[in-house]
């Protein structure tokens, strides 16, 4: 119960924004991932609160998510044709080996920068 008052700060003296212990927020605040399932985004609104809990994996040791209004949330802007076309030619350019080509089904790894057969090409020799 101790972290809960240390997190409990509704008028802002202590963080500089009104801060509530985890899950513990008033109605009328949501993340922006709580927004975005309700078809809504922030719409360039200041962040107007934010939830907190400390965590010991943190090298903070504070774990922060930030509340935005829902009343003065806007809609999500609609997918135009071109940014679909724009998506398309991204996730193109994720399944293409820049090596020999060959688009993928698959996202080449971002660790190897290349598809698995140009990254080891003496293990497809050898069996």
């Amino acid at each position: 119960m101790a972290a809960y008052g240390k997190c409990f700060d509704p008028t802002g003296t202590r963080f500089g924004i009104p801060t509530y212990p985890w899950q513990f927020a008033p109605n009328g605040y949501a993340t922006r991932r709580q927004l975005r399932a309700c078809g809504l985004r922030p719409g360039g609104q200041p962040v107007a609160a934010q939830v907190m809990r400390y965590h010991r994996g943190r090298k903070s040791g504070v774990q922060v998510a930030y509340l935005y209004r829902v009343d003065r949330a806007k809609p999500v802007r609609p997918m135009t044709s071109r940014k679909w076309g724009a998506l398309a030619l991204a996730m193109l350019a994720r399944r293409t080996c820049p090596n020999c080509q060959i688009t993928y089904s698959y996202c080449i790894p971002t660790s190897l920068g290349m598809c698995i057969l140009c990254a080891h090409p003496e293990e497809q020799r050898a069996a």
